[in-house]
């Protein structure tokens, strides 16, 4: 950086004033630096740093990593089966390694989380070994007010409900997308599983028992078009409700009436909490 110095001149008297004025000028130029300006051609603006904006699986996550704090060493777990909780065996299958859990066995509600769930070395095993079950952790693809629940999308409703019966605390993992005023208002599928003998017989019987609701029943095809077979090689019926089931107590009822339908996608009155992550923060309802 230049200097910049000012030399003080002599005292003079008044009839040399004007010389002594002009020499100390000279002087003080002599040491100024020259300044230079560059003109800018782009226009100046200041932008205001947003907040990030979460994802869907980021928002499933925080619902995860809270409901994995229920989760203490020792327990017997319910595994369940979906993209929410598949973060959840994540979660677990970090903390065991790190030393923070241990001597937890997890019970897997499909082929697709055993498979998960022992590549992260987490001990496994069954209904029949362990009937009861210290606590269930797993998704939901509606919650209502009443914390009852429409599952299994994913197409494991059927383990997932024998596991989750079988558990002294079912804990819900969910994301704000998948809060309904009632089950069925998402107007998404509500699965029913179905024997593969004459199932297109009981999907011609459940769309008539919801024929006020304007439901619509189809079979759920794999990508090749081929029907999709469960883990207990059974198919699923869909039902897509154009208003929300009235009583979803008596729907299940009727539902389980026809003769080869296994079971229905309606989770009612078995949460313990349900824990809602939105962009507010995370959530934890219970009843």
């Amino acid at each position: 950086m230049a200097s910049l110095s000012i030399i003080s001149p002599p005292a003079v008297t008044s009839s040399s004033s004007a010389a002594s004025a002009s020499a100390s000028s000279s002087l003080f130029h002599a040491h100024r630096p020259t300044l230079s300006f560059r003109k800018s051609h782009k226009p100046f603006s200041i932008k205001a740093q947003s907040a990030p904006v979460l994802t869907q699986d980021d928002l499933k996550k925080l619902a995860a990593d809270k409901a994995v704090d229920y989760v203490k060493s020792g327990m017997v777990l319910g595994l369940g089966t979906g993209s929410t909780a598949a973060f959840v065996v994540s979660k677990l299958g970090e903390l065991l390694k790190s030393g923070e859990l241990k001597d937890i066995v997890g019970i897997p509600t499909s082929k697709r989380t055993e498979e998960q769930a022992r590549s992260l070395g987490i001990p496994l095993s069954v209904l029949d070994d362990h009937p009861k079950l210290d606590l269930a952790i797993d998704g939901a693809d509606e919650v209502d007010p009443d914390l009852n629940l429409v599952k299994g999308r994913g197409g494991a409703l059927l383990r997932e409900k024998m596991v989750e019966a079988a558990s002294d605390k079912f804990v819900v993992v969910a994301d704000e997308t998948k809060l309904v005023d009632g089950l069925g208002g998402s107007k998404l599928a509500m699965p029913v599983e179905v024997v593969q003998f004459c199932w297109k017989y009981n999907l011609v019987r459940l769309k008539e028992l919801f024929n006020e609701e304007g439901v619509e029943a189809k079979l759920r095809l794999n990508d090749d078009g081929k029907p999709y077979v469960t883990d207990n090689s059974n198919y699923i019926v869909d039902l897509y409700f154009q208003t929300p089931i009235r009583d979803g107590y008596a729907a299940g009822k009727e539902i389980l009436s026809f003769e080869g339908v296994v079971e229905h996608g309606l989770f009612l009155d078995m949460a313990t909490a349900v824990i809602i992550a939105g962009t507010s923060g995370v959530e934890v309802k219970t009843k």
